[in-house]
């Protein structure tokens, strides 16, 4: 059975309610929901503008990380979706999702997707401040 419900590096507006209905599984005791969303300040500095970018491999290695999550711990489901593109303050920029029999196994399995998808996935943020700087975040 594959437990990996739904990845996709899109352009368009995140649904919560997706990822949440990819994940739902009736022998699941437990579901855990991680949203990033961009934020107006970063380290006391006001955001202006945000855009991300992905290498074209992006998907395949999303898909890497969910198989190793998968392969280590006990899950019912996973599904993790992120955004390119401009972002506004506010906009969901990232959603990761577990689903497992026991809470416990959910938090671990969404902390993980959530952190490795963000340490290996080659996602890069571009943010513009306030002062006119400008700073690439996760880029090689």
């Amino acid at each position: 059975m594959d437990v990996i419900k739904l990845l996709g590096v899109r352009e368009e507006a995140l649904s919560v309610d997706e990822v949440l209905a990819a994940v739902t599984d009736s022998r699941a005791g437990g579901t855990d929901l991680f949203v990033g969303t961009v934020r107006e300040l970063d380290e006391n500095r006001p955001v202006t503008a945000l855009e991300y970018e992905a290498h074209p491999m992006a998907d395949r290695e999303l898909r890497r990380v969910a198989e190793t999550v998968a392969a280590t711990i006990p899950v019912r489901a996973l599904a993790a979706v992120h955004r390119v593109g401009h972002l506004r303050i506010g906009d969901i920029a990232v959603i990761a999702a577990a689903s497992a029999e026991h809470r416990a196994e959910a938090f671990t399995a969404c902390r993980k997707l959530i952190d490795d998808l963000k340490r290996e996935v080659p996602i890069w943020k571009h943010q513009s401040f306030a002062d006119g700087s400008t700073e690439w975040v996760g880029s090689p």
